[in-house]
Parts: C-alpha cells; structure tokens; sequence
C-alpha cells in the first residue's frame, strides 16, 4: 500500500510580483524515488526547495498553500526549521563540500546537533560513506581535504553527509548533472539502495535518468503542475498532450 509522506495543497509561491508556483497539488509517497522534470525556468528546483523552506532564504518570496510532512504543515509558524532540515536533506547539483577534510565533512552536522562521542562519530563517518557506496574508497583518506576527491566522489559525499544526521527525506537537485556517466550510474545505482530507507526526490533535466531511476515522475511547465503519475505510465502512455510532447522531444 502506498504510504504519503508530502503532501501540497494549492501551492502558490511568489519571487515579488512574479508567480513562480500555480496551484500545486501533489503526494509524494514513501519510500519512492519520484522525479521532477521539465524545461528550464518551468518550477521543478523552486517546488523541491519549498519542500525543506529553501526558498525563506530568498528575499521576497511569498507562498501560500500548504505543505505537509507525515500529516504536519511545514510552514506553520510554530515549526522550527533547523529540526525540519534535519529530517529533509538535501543535495545539490554542486558538490558543496567545506574545504576540510572528508571526516571533518561528515561529522560537522552530527556535532551541531550534539553528538560528541568520538566513537559515536567515527560510527556515522563508517555508515553513511557505506550508504553513499564510498567507504572502501576514503576509508584511508579521511584526514585528506575533501576537495582532494574526483568530481563523482565529492557528489557521493556529499549523500553521504546529507545522511549523518539521519533524514527521513533526501532532496536532489540534479545530483549528476555535472558527472561523467560512470560517476553518474553510481549514483543512480545508490538511489535504489537508498529507497529502502528513504523518501527521495530528485529533479533532472535528464529525461532518460527519470525513466531509469523514478517510480513516479510529476511534469512542470511553467510553474504549473502539469501532468503526475507512475514513471511507466508518464513516458509511454500520458494523459496529456503536452507530457507526451515534452518526453518525446518535440520541445523544451
């Protein structure tokens, strides 16, 4: 039985006069990897960024609508935010390593959240480099700047810190877009392993990357959700016209 772990209702969100979001309704369901796709500048990292209030960081922005996590509005008032990011990682398209070593890395989100125990962190250091398919490769570097790594391995990093403070949910803003396609099997190759545990959400601009990784793809279009459904179903049978225009390559 399909289990909802976010749901959003009328979502709107505004950057000043200009409306970024239109009404979006969507349930994004657990343990599932579910895709974003659509052509540039159509919503699909705003929406994903509304989903862990990424997008409070920026000036103007004004949202109204709801956005339930496990049945609790994530934009009330009352909720604090820090503890929200810590149940909602995310990964960006750049590797956003410090210019610190890969231990150093990995332990910095569990010690602000008040693990100090050495062992307690070289524990989280081991798990998360095993979840993330790096361990047998930095076991023996993680005094080594993290920068040191190839571009494939910073972005295997970073998964693997986004996991040390134990979310429920990982965000993925185009995780391989700037990898080589080996780097890139690897991470999608993780995203099946990392289901089993987790609830991720991933946008792409690769069409053929959702059809391999998704089991649910939502289409955006200018700020508008146009067309959601079972992955197989969204690339060989849509709904709609313009999904089938856009998956088939005829714009965008």
């Amino acid at each position: 039985m399909k289990e909802s772990k976010i749901v959003t209702k009328n979502l709107n969100l505004y950057y000043g006069q200009k409306q970024a979001l239109k009404d979006i309704s969507l349930e994004i369901y657990a343990n599932k990897v579910t895709a974003f796709i659509g052509p540039s500048g159509c919503g699909k990292s705003t929406f994903l960024r509304a989903l862990n209030r990424m997008n409070d960081l920026i000036a103007g922005v004004k949202i109204d609508g709801t956005v339930t996590i496990d049945g609790i509005n994530i934009y009330d008032k009352s909720l604090d935010v820090v503890n929200l990011r810590k149940r909602v990682g995310m990964v960006f398209q750049k590797s956003n390593l410090f210019p610190k070593s890969i231990y150093d890395n990995l332990v910095y989100a569990p010690k602000l959240y008040g693990i100090k125990e050495k062992s307690a962190l070289n524990e989280t250091v081991e798990r998360t480099c095993r979840q993330a398919a790096i361990w047998d490769e930095v076991k023996d570097r993680l005094n080594e700047s993290a920068l040191s790594l190839s571009g494939g391995q910073q972005q295997r990093l970073c998964i693997a810190r986004a996991l040390a403070v134990e979310p429920d949910i990982i965000l993925m803003d185009e995780p391989a877009s700037a990898l080589d396609p080996v780097s890139t099997g690897k991470i999608e190759e993780l995203l099946f392993e990392l289901k089993t545990k987790y609830t991720i959400v991933i946008v792409t601009h690769n069409m053929q990357q959702a059809a391999r990784v998704s089991d649910y793809t939502a289409f955006f279009y200018i700020g508008e959700l146009i067309e959601y459904d079972k992955t197989s179903k969204i690339f060989t049978k849509p709904s709609i016209r313009k999904t089938e225009e856009y998956v088939t390559g005829r714009f965008g």
